[in-house]
């Protein structure tokens, strides 16, 4: 009898577990469309870059329905918690403060900081006190925005923040800023071609690589585990090197 009770009650508790996951067929991505080459929007108002294609690609292998939606940067958190959408793929690292108010998958890729001037600074690596005096831009809500105002404002430099991270280097381009922080690998992208008569980089900054994942809200536990699936598939398969050869000559992994 007591066999027979229990049972009946495992069976009750997997079905209620059955009954509260969800199939995630149709999933609802957030993207900024400001940060090329992993984010953009081309001349016809497609959403293009890395992070899109790698979007599109982790839905065909989890066979899901997706829909891409630009969304500001400031927004992204307070749209995810808020159920405006599923999930965010838009370059976002992980770190301690976000990981209190959000969760995240596996990497998909890690990025360290790095820091242009233009040509003919005076700034020779990125040492903190050769920013004393300078104003530097980045882009709010960021870990190059945090970096700049927990570090390079404590050794004196003056933080400029930014909507966006195409503001800050345009700002550097005109003169208006002495330096721009930001991930690595966009802004190396934009030395490569609009910045390439104006500016040049400096080496990495030591000790800032951060693993950039996909954003989802706390509690989507079945969605972060079809995510990661998703991610190992596609690293497995050939998908992710033929994305990451599209935009990059390295390995971004």
């Amino acid at each position: 009898m007591r066999k027979s009770v229990l049972f009946a009650g495992l069976v009750l508790a997997a079905i209620a577990g059955s009954a509260g996951a969800k199939d995630w067929k149709e999933i609802r991505i957030a993207t900024e469309g400001a940060y090329p080459p992993f984010n953009f929007v081309d001349a016809s108002g497609k959403l293009e870059g890395f992070d899109v294609d790698i979007a599109h690609a982790l839905c065909e292998e989890m066979k899901a329905k997706c829909t891409l939606v630009a969304n500001d940067w400031d927004g992204m958190i307070p749209g995810l918690q808020s159920d405006k959408f599923d999930a965010v793929i838009a370059s976002m690292s992980i770190t301690e403060d976000r990981l209190k108010q959000i969760d995240f998958t596996n990497k998909y890729y890690s990025t360290p900081l790095a820091i242009v001037v233009p040509k003919d600074s005076p700034i020779k690596d990125t040492k903190t006190e050769n920013f004393k005096g300078k104003t530097v831009g980045a882009q709010g809500g960021t870990t190059q925005s945090i970096y700049a105002e927990d570090v390079l404002a404590k050794g004196g430099a003056d933080i400029k923040l930014y909507p966006t991270n195409d503001e800050a280097v345009a700002d550097l381009e005109t003169g208006r800023l002495d330096a721009v922080i930001s991930d690595k690998f966009p802004i190396a992208e934009w030395v490569k071609t609009t910045g390439k008569d104006c500016c040049h980089m400096l080496e990495d900054v030591p000790g800032t690589q951060t693993e950039t994942a996909i954003a989802i809200k706390k509690g989507n536990d079945d969605l972060k585990q079809q995510f990661n699936a998703a991610i190992d598939a596609i690293r497995k398969n050939g998908t992710y090197d033929k994305i990451m050869k599209k935009y990059f000559d390295f390995d971004i992994y």
